[in-house]
């Protein structure tokens, strides 16, 4: 794993939070307990912060960044999906963010609430807890997340706390 110093701001890493070796983490970034940071993924603090939640997942290949003096926040049991960008928002826990999706400069994603793949969330922008936001540029449907999507979902999460407690010891060049 890269994990960088960059001008006196230092990250630092939960107890059992796991970043791949290919991820970098650079500057003032936290990251909480049993968080998955996955291949390739680059959280860059340096010259913003960034702030995640316990139980986090940044899959493969995202990228996430805050302005100069500001912060990007990451809740507790977000799932932010493979090549999804985070810059300079906020994501309330238990939000799912789709693959590739994009969330822009002092957007706000509720708890709960889903933005669809590929979706684009603009600058300033707000999405409800418990909404779902599809589309470039995002728009709601008129409909909430179920409680069947939030048990289901939970169990995706687990999986990625559970991958960040295996991979330390199980991950081995072939």
């Amino acid at each position: 794993m890269a994990i960088y110093e960059f001008e006196g701001r230092k990250p630092r890493l939960g107890q059992g939070t796991y970043v791949h070796p290919s991820a970098e983490v650079i500057g003032d970034v936290s990251v909480g307990n049993n968080c998955w940071i996955g291949p390739g993924a680059r959280l860059r603090g340096d010259y913003g912060t960034i702030v995640i939640g316990d139980g986090a997942s940044i899959e493969d290949n995202c990228v996430v960044h805050a302005r100069p003096g500001e912060i990007t926040r990451i809740g507790a049991h977000v799932t932010v999906g493979h090549a999804a960008v985070i810059h300079n928002a906020t994501v309330h826990d238990y939000a799912v963010i789709g693959m590739g999706a994009i969330v822009s400069d002092w957007a706000n994603v509720g708890e709960w609430a889903v933005v669809a793949e590929g979706a684009v969330v603009r600058q300033g922008q707000h999405i409800p807890a418990e909404s779902i936001a599809v589309g470039v540029p995002a728009k709601l449907l008129d409909k909430q997340v179920s409680e069947e999507y939030k048990a289901e979902w939970s169990k995706f999460k687990d999986i990625y706390v559970g991958l960040a407690r295996r991979y330390p010891a199980g991950l081995k060049e072939a």
